[in-house]
């Protein structure tokens, strides 16, 4: 969708006519309507305006040219999940799990601080990597190449065991090392995660649907 048609769209479910519009981001009608025609678009600063006034990132008022992703997680972004600042604007580099309210909310320096800061947090990953792959390999699925920091809430799916009892292996207000791998076969997802305590593997389709674990092993 071009620009031009989602801030139509926009404007009409607001139920907002041009010149309601143009008031409360102080231009006139006339600018409105030559965005709605396709002959200019906004510029940064109103876009930003605009952003506030229909609670959508700016990517999707330009029409959702970019693909974004969490640059903490990796996470796809779309303005359902995406990070907010202190005065409700859309940050687009972050999901909400990750930073929300001017403040990174997933401190793994400080979470992980007993390992001894940034640096050996890295070495610690490595080990993990190491770990995840040699269970993948016998399992005969795909290889880890890297580990983000997750969000509990984000990953903590729901498990039936086989004698029907459904449970949950981690903490929603905990942080974890994992990541998505595509299923080298069929149109499942590999989910890792990890922590000094434990590995977890599973297979689940899109949106986390479905999901069945593979490996729960202590470390």
């Amino acid at each position: 969708m071009e620009t031009k048609d989602v801030l139509l769209k926009l404007r009409t479910q607001k139920g907002l006519s041009q010149e309601e519009l143009a008031a409360k981001i102080f231009v006139t009608r006339q600018a409105v309507s030559r965005w709605e025609t396709g002959e200019t678009i906004p510029n940064t600063e109103t876009l930003k305006l605009l952003s506030k006034v229909f609670d959508v990132s700016i990517n999707t008022l330009l029409g959702s040219p970019r693909k974004l992703v969490c640059r903490c997680c990796e996470m796809p972004l779309d303005d359902g999940n995406m990070s907010r600042e202190t005065d409700g604007s859309f940050n687009e580099k972050y999901c909400k799990w990750c930073y929300a309210d001017g403040e990174y909310t997933l401190d793994y320096l400080k979470r992980y601080g007993e390992i001894g800061g940034k640096e050996k947090l890295e070495e610690f990953k490595k080990q993990l990597i190491d770990e995840l792959n040699t269970l993948l390999q016998t399992e005969g699925l795909p290889t880890v190449s890297k580990l983000n920091m997750l969000s509990g809430e984000y990953i903590n799916l729901e498990y039936t065991l086989p004698n029907g009892e459904i449970v949950k292996f981690l903490d929603d207000k905990q942080t974890y090392l994992g990541n998505r791998l595509k299923a080298e076969f069929g149109d499942r997802f590999i989910g890792i995660a990890a922590n000094m305590d434990f590995l977890l593997v599973c297979t689940f389709e899109e949106n986390g649907e479905n999901p069945e674990l593979v490996i729960y092993k202590k470390r």
